[in-house]
């Protein structure tokens, strides 16, 4: 989905109903930065808020996702087009999730074995240095790499509102986490948990 041109689509409804972004941002008990980010194009609103926001801006939901308003001749090829966008979008996070385990696989292989290298091996001290640094190289960008699959990989849904979101890189690096959950301060209610990590909508 073209995240620039529904994120105009909302800005151009919401100045066309005379709402500011804080009036917007009110009446679905959000913050204003929430509607902003949409309106920059940087992100989509959450399932859970699209019908309010529909609602407050007077369109329909097929309107939002196509980031425009459809005659009723083109509703049910518009509808067909943002299902297929929606099952597309699902199965790139499956793929950017599984690619963010195998190379956060590969790095812990890879290190292990120049480390198995560095401990085993007889090397010239030079070599050894050379050799651990190279380690450490490995593991911070595979690590990185992993990072960044994950991130843009679905979406973190806030245990408190179940709203769907996705964290900043700022947030997402400094934020502690198990396997499936990471702590994260939730955009909608602005209350910090661990929030799961879903890849589907």
């Amino acid at each position: 989905m073209d995240q620039i041109r529904i994120g105009k689509f909302i800005a151009e409804s919401r100045i066309a109903k005379d709402l500011t972004q804080r009036q917007l941002a009110d009446l679905l008990s959000i913050s204003d930065k929430t509607v902003s980010k949409w309106e920059c194009g940087k992100g989509l609103p959450e399932v859970s808020l699209m019908l309010p926001l529909c609602a407050a801006l007077d369109m329909t939901v097929n309107d939002l996702l196509s980031g425009e308003r459809i005659s009723s001749t083109d509703y049910q090829k518009k509808a067909e087009g943002n299902m297929l966008d929606l099952i597309k979008e699902n199965e790139e996070n499956r793929k950017s999730m599984a690619l963010s385990i195998i190379t956060g696989a590969i790095t812990v292989i890879a290190v292990c074995a120049l480390i198995g290298i560095v401990s085993l091996v007889n090397l010239p001290t030079p070599a050894r240095i050379l050799l651990i640094v190279f380690s450490i190289a490995v593991a911070v960008a595979g690590i990185a790499a992993a990072a960044m699959l994950d991130m843009k990989a679905g979406y973190f849904e806030c245990p408190s509102c179940k709203a769907l979101f996705v964290p900043s890189t700022g947030e997402y690096v400094k934020s502690y986490h198990t396997i499936t959950k990471r702590r994260l301060t939730c955009p909608k209610c602005g209350k910090k948990g661990m929030c799961r990590h879903r890849i589907t909508r």
